[in-house]
């Protein structure tokens, strides 16, 4: 449907107005709610796609696999319908509503990349991993030290007050280990390693000096605290089914805390099934004047106005809506002057995999699931390590266990013998991901189809985002050291692959709408304002300028929330 021929309902200007609209629900979407609402401002926030209320609508949360159908396995007939979800591998039979299907919003994949998405209230913050490991100095200073990409306008010591922030207010459990490639934050008590990952860790701490294995930073509340418990927020049962839905609020997510936070001001009006088209561009003002929504069932299409706009609706659907956003003054997309809109799109490496059997240990166990593990935080091209084939660096998410009744195939007993044997734990595995950096290349990026147009009638999104040589020559690197690691930490049939998958199956997409000094090769400032339109700010993973080796939502909640306490404080100096 042509921009030229939409229906505009002419009552909004005088019933739809707020102080802020925020776009997005998720992780990022859900801090931007809170932090407005708490000071002052009265704000709407849109999602486009269906409500999902806390613990009541977690319905798989406490089931066994065999109180659901297909032992919560996903159907042949699913799997045929949805190749590039299923191969994200992190949807199963108890999460399927809280991915959206392959053919509910599609696009163009130029090039093989795996768009995952979560078309809720919440987002993908109800079924993120919850690694949380700050940034460091390095990542900040690395694009202006090695002459790639654009600097970065901010560095580590401006956003180190904001971590400590959302850090508190969120739930992170870890230890101080001390580190400077993820500084120490502030954290409830860990979660412990069990005694397999601490003779790994000795064994590669001591054949391997400056490679540290610490247990992961997660987003699990081990010690709820006043401002946990404040929000109906309870402690980890260590039951490891965060996906579903956590019903004791002890995983970080819009439901569990920033959505009910926000909802205690009374400043909030929540409307779902709300397809944003575009943003709207006042001529005259030279400033956004508000948003342009279509309803996801009616189609009807309405006008909101705020003074300021949060656009937090993941980072390629942020691209994807400023792309939209065309205008007389913008009409390559709203802000893109620089025409850098859409391009530098970035991900993370997950291509290569390592694991290990320990025949030792067989009198060791652990309690519970434990829903975190451990951590390689980077060491190449850090510290005294100096790689000449490759820049940047990659991390190591681990994790261990006891083989268990899984064992059964393959087995040659039979009755009471088969099942004594079951009850039997095997030898210990250990388990690896590499989760290298991938710099920013302006052919990585995102596009408007100029013809095919989406059910809501907006244009199909074009993705060319691949694999360079930096990221390649790290993964074989990556591959090498994992191997040459797990040997000298004692395990013995080691397997490792480089499974070659497209970019995107990580689901930290970042990029397009980066930040910058300088208006001629980004989009956004140093307080995430688009350089030319200063009343919207993207604070999603879009904002991105480079993507470091860690996961990044941390980084988001910390860019939001230092974002919105600027954005409310020009407001007040009549500068917004």
């Amino acid at each position: 449907m042509p921009q030229d021929s939409l229906y505009i309902n002419n009552k909004a200007a005088a019933k739809h107005t707020y102080d802020a609209i925020v776009i997005g629900t998720g992780m990022s979407g859900g801090w931007a709610m809170k932090e407005l609402t708490e000071k002052g401002l009265t704000v709407l926030a849109l999602e486009r796609g269906q409500n999902i209320e806390h613990i009541k609508d977690y319905t798989t949360a406490s089931l066994s696999r065999w109180d659901m159908p297909h032992r919560g396995k996903l159907t042949e007939e699913y799997i045929k319908a949805n190749p590039i979800l299923v191969r994200s591998g992190v949807v199963d039979g108890a999460t399927t509503n809280m991915f959206i299907p392959d053919n509910l919003h599609p696009y163009v994949q130029d090039k093989p990349f795996d768009w995952i998405r979560g078309y809720q209230v919440g987002g993908r913050s109800l079924m993120w991993g919850r690694w949380t490991q700050r940034w460091g100095e390095a990542d900040f200073e690395a694009n202006a030290k090695e002459g790639v990409g654009i600097d970065w306008p901010i560095r580590y010591q401006e956003l180190a007050t904001w971590y400590s922030y959302v850090e508190k207010f969120a739930g992170i459990a870890g230890n101080k280990d001390g580190l400077a490639q993820v500084p120490d934050g502030e954290f409830l008590p860990p979660f412990e390693m069990n005694n397999f990952e601490k003779l790994v860790k000795e064994k590669i701490e001591t054949n391997f000096p400056g490679r540290n294995l610490i247990i992961s930073r997660t987003a699990n509340l081990t010690q709820p605290t006043e401002i946990h418990t404040s929000l109906g927020r309870g402690q980890c049962q260590a039951r490891d089914l965060c996906s579903r839905g956590c019903p004791f609020g002890a995983y970080f997510s819009t439901q569990s805390a920033t959505l009910p936070a926000a909802r205690k001001t009374g400043l909030l009006t929540l409307k779902t099934g709300a397809v944003v088209h575009s943003i709207i561009y006042d001529e005259k003002k030279q400033r956004a004047a508000g948003v342009r929504v279509i309803d996801a069932v009616t189609k009807e299409i309405t006008e909101y106005y705020a003074k300021i706009i949060f656009l937090n609706a993941g980072s390629i659907n942020s691209n994807l809506l400023l792309l939209h956003s065309t205008s007389t003054r913008f009409p390559n997309g709203l802000g893109n002057d620089s025409g850098t809109l859409g391009k530098y799109i970035m991900t993370h490496n997950y291509r290569v995999r390592a694991s290990g059997v320990l025949e030792g240990m067989p009198d060791s166990y652990y309690a519970g699931r434990r829903p975190n593990g451990v951590y390689m935080p980077r060491f190449r091209n850090f510290g005294s390590d100096k790689q000449n084939n490759f820049t940047r660096g990659y991390a190591l998410a681990c994790s261990s266990y006891r083989q268990g009744w899984t064992r059964g195939n393959g087995m040659d007993e039979i009755g009471i013998e088969l099942k004594d044997k079951l009850e039997q734990p095997g030898p210990w595995v250990f388990f690896g991901t590499a989760m290298g950096e991938m710099l920013p290349y302006e052919d990585n990026r995102v596009w408007l189809d100029k013809d095919k147009k989406d059910d809501w009638g907006i244009p199909l999104l074009h993705a060319d985002v691949h694999w360079h040589d930096n990221e390649n020559l790290m993964a074989k690197d990556a591959l090498e050291q994992m191997q040459e690691m797990f040997d000298k930490a004692g395990l013995k049939e080691i397997k490792s692959e480089d499974n070659q998958q497209a970019p995107g199956k990580d689901i930290h997409e970042m990029g397009g709408c980066r930040m910058g000094h300088d208006p001629k090769d980004s989009m956004l400032n140093k307080w995430n304002q688009l350089h030319t339109v200063k009343n919207v700010f993207v604070t999603d993973g879009a904002c991105m300028t480079s993507s470091a080796c860690q996961n990044p939502s941390l980084t988001y909640m910390a860019i939001t929330a230092r974002a919105a306490d600027y954005a409310v404080s020009e407001m007040k100096k009549g500068n917004l």
